[in-house]
């Protein structure tokens, strides 16, 4: 991945990290991995080995945004469990170090896959990665909350309903047009969200295959990493944005399997995905499937629409926000497709 230079002090990151964390010996380099991180990431190579660095942007943010401190709780709390995380290190909550609250965690020499197909791969190692993909989410939401000190990590309860109500508050408040789609896709799930059935989970949030680092040669996960979104939440919520994303075409930053030939290429069909997931988890399949996956494409389409008005502001960071704009329709229309299916299970 390409690396930037970072706008931090090396030296005096490196005396703080000397300070802080056992065993680590500079002289410290840092150079800043290129892409759409909301919480810059840097790679730092020390005397004593590599670690990364996330931090919180500089500047006047949003109080509940980039909360690199719930990402680094996170990861200490799945320490030695069945989900694998990156070690973390030290969380500094002193911006006078290198201008923002930031922490450090192990770097994980592996993979990172970017196209669900594994066109790197010969076709026999494909269906082991998507395997683990769905072995790491069950294990995720597997874990007791209450015995890992995460109790408090977000709200129970009634957990579709409050995130169609955000997310449709969201999508009105960045509309710049109208979209049909969008509001016929709002329309549905408004008078058909999944009743609330008591499952709490952690969830992830951004459950996809390039938030995984795979081993140099293995299917094996090492880490599940960037927790920014992870919360209390419902189990299907990280399980039906898994497979939407699947269903995607190449959107540039996000690259799915639509028009793909999945047994051709070795790949395991949705159904056998969440067949496995449900096995592992000793629960039966959702009969509301369908209605699942559209409410993951309705919170995309609207986080496009969001991203789509911060360009037209002037806000956006990313160079290729106005084309996201394009996105949102389409979205929308595999939302209603998706909807509209008869649920397999």
């Amino acid at each position: 991945m390409q690396t930037l230079t970072p706008d931090f002090d090396d030296a005096k990151l490196g005396r703080y990290l000397e300070a802080h964390i056992d065993g680590f010996q500079g002289p410290l380099t840092s150079k800043k991995f290129s892409g759409g991180q909301s919480n810059p990431t840097f790679l730092l190579s020390a005397a004593s080995g590599k670690y990364v660095l996330r931090r919180k942007p500089p500047g006047t943010l949003l109080a509940s945004a980039h909360a690199v401190d719930r990402e680094y709780r996170v990861m200490k709390a799945l320490q030695g469990s069945a989900v694998p995380v990156a070690t973390p290190h030290v969380l500094c909550e002193d911006p006078d170090i290198i201008g923002s609250m930031f922490y450090v965690m192990g770097f994980a020499e592996g993979r990172i896959f970017w196209d669900p197909a594994l066109p790197d791969l010969p076709q026999d190692g494909r269906k082991p990665i998507h395997m683990e993909l769905v072995r790491i989410m069950a294990a995720l939401h597997d874990i007791d909350v209450d015995a890992v000190g995460l109790s408090d990590f977000g709200k129970r309860g009634d957990y579709f309903a409050r995130q169609f109500a955000r997310w449709e508050k969201q999508y009105r408040a960045s509309v710049t047009g109208d979209i049909p789609a969008m509001d016929e896709l709002a329309s549905l799930l408004a008078g058909n969200l999944p009743a609330d059935d008591g499952q709490v989970s952690l969830v992830h949030g951004d459950f996809r295959i390039d938030n995984v680092i795979f081993h140099p040669t293995g299917p094996d996960a090492l880490a599940l990493i960037d927790w920014e979104l992870s919360t209390l939440g419902h189990p299907m919520a990280d399980l039906s944005y898994f497979c939407m994303g699947l269903r995607l075409p190449d959107l540039g930053s996000v690259i799915g399997m639509a028009g793909k030939d999945r047994r051709a290429l070795g790949v395991p069909q949705e159904t056998e995905l969440v067949a496995q997931y449900c096995a592992l988890r000793g629960i039966a399949p959702p009969g509301d499937w369908n209605i699942y996956l559209a409410f993951a494409f309705f919170r995309l389409a609207a986080i496009a629409q969001g991203v789509y008005k911060r360009a037209i502001d002037g806000n956006a960071s990313n160079k290729k926000a106005l084309a996201i704009g394009a996105k949102v329709t389409p979205l929308a229309e595999m939302g209603l497709k998706a909807a509209h299916e008869t649920s397999p299970f």
